[in-house]
């Protein structure tokens, strides 16, 4: 099993699995953008999209296993709010990313320039 440097864990991590599979979908991206701002009920969320309200809930459990967004009840209503936790995770292991190649673009430019002197008389 290969072991990823970033996290010490199988790159198969259900954990980031889940993560990143709840950022892939344009709809998801938009209720994190919007819970982050401010909570919103499931009925108030699915009130501003033009799909039914069953497929806007589906939405939010997948951002919930994620642990993108939180639920609480509060009455009959469900309040969605954005994970600080969760959101910061994702920026964490995307700067690590970042981090990586920014080091390997470096080593080829050394790499590269080790290769012009040697060109040169």
């Amino acid at each position: 099993m290969v072991v990823d440097q970033l996290s010490k864990t199988p790159s198969g991590d259900v954990e980031l699995d889940r993560l990143f599979q709840a950022l892939a979908d344009a709809t998801r991206r938009d209720i994190v953008a919007r819970v982050t701002a401010g909570e919103y009920s499931v009925s108030g969320l699915a009130a501003l999209y033009t799909m039914s309200f069953a497929a806007v809930q589906k939405h939010v459990a997948v951002l919930e296993r994620a642990s993108l967004v939180t639920k609480e009840k509060r009455g009959r209503e469900q309040i969605v709010r954005g994970n600080h936790d969760g959101l910061q995770k994702a920026r964490h292991l995307l700067d690590q990313f970042e981090m990586i190649w920014r080091q390997r673009a470096s080593r080829i430019a050394d790499i590269l320039a080790e290769d012009n002197e040697r060109d040169l008389p």
